[in-house]
């Protein structure tokens, strides 16, 4: 219990100067864990790592939580996610409200243009995403050609379950078709296998799986009941996402979009200004919450949607620490893996065309900010923060001339 202030200090801090995206903050975690603070050796680390890239959910707040809980127990992986999550949680809600005002006020004009600012931030971030997932997670001719399938089919049929369909349908071609590895990463030395060893009993692991099932099943009977159906909505998408944290837009989008709680481009909005906070880009869920939910439970809409998004990507992190030993050294799990990720690519590919571009995009000169969001990102490796600024400036220019 004693080191757990100590573990909320460390994360909090990093959750107000973590920008960059999920691969950024592991590299946070790298330097302020391992080299400065030796909570963990890079042995440990990198199993880390593993499992919880491994895993549905978002990996950089799952590899936070690990660490907390390496550190100081249950009380620690708490600290820790509280730490990472609230700065970015809190900026978001105030968004919120301000673009709820804004839409609504005397200065709508302005805010027209803003918002049609931060939904080409969104295309350009988006876009950059694909392009080093596509990369990284496709880079041979199998892979590949499972992300294009997947773009395909999730394109000719837009819904949460098709998306669903086509991570599992990725899964078993990679049993099929992608068992070894590229020659690049088996050109790469094998570290040992090591031992991870963390503080949860195979009983809690299991009631933690069990928890996670139940929710993923029970939920959906509660949704005559709004607050029950937002959690669910929640819940549903970090549970199954693959891929990181741009990879959960089309779930959230048919779940909120769709189903008619948020406009398009008040979704978008909030999504472009995800880009310009720190930690984790599942914070977006707290802005979600808050336009979501009735007028007068605004304030507790957004603690909703942080717990129901978090939550299945604890629950399955919990379940599976007690076994990641045995599992992860299997061919047939590598193999599902890889092709879930390739088929991650193509479910993120084909919502960067629909919705986000063709909501986004209608003119040249929009062509030209979103290309150039997309080059400075790519290219010159500017921060998020900077092409969110100027975003934001070049959609009020264009919508003023």
């Amino acid at each position: 219990m004693s080191r757990a202030p100590e573990v909320l200090r460390a994360f909090l801090r990093l959750g107000l100067i973590s920008f960059g995206g999920p691969v950024a903050h592991i590299g946070y975690f790298r330097e302020e864990f391992v080299a400065r603070r030796r909570w963990l050796d890079d042995a440990a680390f990198s199993d880390l790592v593993g499992l919880c890239q491994f895993l549905p959910g978002p990996a950089s707040s799952q590899l936070g939580f690990s660490i907390g809980l390496l550190r100081a127990g249950f009380v620690g992986g708490l600290a820790a996610w509280t730490g990472f999550t609230l700065p970015s949680a809190i900026a978001l809600t105030l968004v919120a409200f301000g673009t709820d005002a804004a839409l609504q006020g005397s200065s709508a004009s302005v805010a027209a243009g803003l918002v049609h600012g931060l939904k080409l931030v969104a295309v350009a971030i988006v876009a950059q995403a694909v392009w080093g997932m596509a990369r990284t997670l496709c880079p041979d001719r199998q892979r590949a050609a499972i992300a294009i399938a997947a773009a395909v089919a999730v394109s000719v049929g837009a819904s949460s379950m098709m998306q669903v369909a086509v991570l599992l349908c990725g899964g078993l071609l990679g049993i099929w078709f992608c068992r070894t590895p590229t020659p690049a990463s088996t050109a790469q030395p094998v570290a040992p296998v090591s031992r991870l060893a963390a503080p949860v009993s195979r009983a809690v692991g299991m009631a933690s799986l069990a928890a996670f099932a139940v929710l993923l099943i029970g939920l959906p009977w509660l949704r005559g009941w709004h607050t029950a159906a937002l959690f669910d909505a929640f819940y549903r998408s970090g549970a199954l996402v693959f891929g990181g944290g741009h990879v959960v837009l089309p779930l959230l989008r048919e779940a909120f979009v769709a189903s008619g709680w948020v406009s398009d481009d008040v979704f978008l909005a909030g999504y472009g200004a995800a880009q310009a906070v720190p930690g984790p880009l599942f914070t977006f869920a707290s802005y979600l919450g808050a336009v979501a939910a009735p007028a007068s439970h605004r304030v507790a809409g957004a603690p909703l949607g942080l717990i129901g998004i978090f939550l299945p990507g604890i629950l399955i992190l919990l379940g599976t620490l007690p076994f990641w030993d045995q599992f992860r050294v299997r061919t047939d799990a590598q193999a599902l893996m890889r092709g879930i990720n390739a088929a991650v690519v193509g479910v993120l590919g084909a919502a960067l065309y629909h919705p986000i571009w063709t909501s986004s995009v209608t003119t040249a000169r929009d062509i030209g900010v979103a290309l150039t969001g997309f080059v400075l990102l790519t290219v010159w490796r500017a921060p998020p923060i900077l092409i969110v600024t100027l975003g934001a400036a070049a959609g009020i220019v264009l919508t003023r001339t």
